[in-house]
């Protein structure tokens, strides 16, 4: 039998719905870190933990600042990419930037981020991660987790980029469309686990043209999984973040192994990834005891 979670009161706070008691706001608060909703739930309980609110807030316009210069040095290059994973029904801080990038265009993109005081951090096959005082931008040819191919980044850059503003700069970024069919593939392929932003992302921007998008880019079976396991969430059966069990990710990756060609040719990569990392099997207890990502 369904029953009120953490996570619907967070998601009924997050609409206005529901005010936490004075004993809940801070349990609450735990469950929107998690879920990568602190801010948008701060904000809504702004009276309780205001000082938390400044903090986080400051955090967000730093953030956005560091990513409006990016783009700025991006656009300076002439570089075919947009913005990834970047895009969310409700604003929050994330870890990292990512961003999508036509392989020509990487070496003259990283080397205009360097001449503004980037650092390359890690430079491997799909990926190039620099940082700068904090800040990290992920720059992605293709879709990846390692070293292995879950999406094509030159059909996402083709058919789904479009023009955003953050603050005064223009910039690319992936369409709303397209930001739902990568978080389920990220969150079933890479991560095998789902946030409640996660599920607030599909249910917003999830219409006919992403189905049809997400058979575009081998990702449908990503798809409906994300939309089961929210269903799941909605319905007080599952709280959020919700650990994907084996069998399902076992049977995606499988079904994902025969149809597309990219994640297939580029599976074994896996064994080249695992002994080219110090302390692996530390990281790999890690990913398994991990309570969100």
């Amino acid at each position: 039998m369904p029953r009120e979670t953490e996570t619907l009161k967070l998601l009924r706070t997050l609409q206005g719905l529901y005010k936490p008691s004075s004993g809940e706001v801070y349990k609450l608060a735990e469950t929107a870190r998690l879920n990568k909703l602190y801010l948008a739930y701060l904000r809504r309980v702004e009276g309780v933990l205001r000082d938390e609110l400044i903090r986080e807030e400051a955090r967000y316009r730093w953030f956005m600042g560091n990513t409006a210069e990016v783009v700025e040095v991006l656009e300076s290059t002439g570089a075919n990419y947009a913005l990834y994973k970047f895009r969310r029904p409700f604003e929050h801080v994330s870890v990292d930037l990512d961003i999508l990038v036509r392989v020509e265009d990487v070496l003259r993109v990283v080397r205009a981020l360097v001449s503004r005081g980037f650092k390359v951090v890690a430079w491997e096959p799909y990926t190039v991660t620099l940082a700068r005082c904090g800040f990290i931008v992920d720059l992605y040819t293709y879709p990846s987790f390692a070293w292995v191919v879950y999406m094509d980044g030159e059909e996402l850059l083709r058919c789904c980029a479009e023009e955003i503003e953050i603050g005064r700069v223009r910039a690319s970024a992936l369409t709303r469309e397209a930001e739902a069919v990568v978080a389920a593939a990220h969150a079933v392929y890479k991560e095998h686990m789902v946030l409640l932003i996660d599920c607030l992302t599909m249910w917003a921007w999830t219409g006919k043209s992403t189905w049809s998008l997400a058979n575009k880019l081998d990702a449908s079976k990503a798809l409906e999984t994300l939309h089961s396991t929210c269903r799941a969430i909605g319905a007080g059966y599952a709280e959020a973040p919700h650990k994907l069990k084996l069998y399902i990710v076992a049977e995606v990756l499988f079904k994902k192994f025969l149809k597309d060609a990219a994640f297939r040719t580029t599976i074994l990569n896996v064994f080249r990834y695992v002994l080219s990392q110090r302390e692996a099997g530390t990281k790999i207890l890690s990913r398994l005891i991990r309570i969100s990502y």
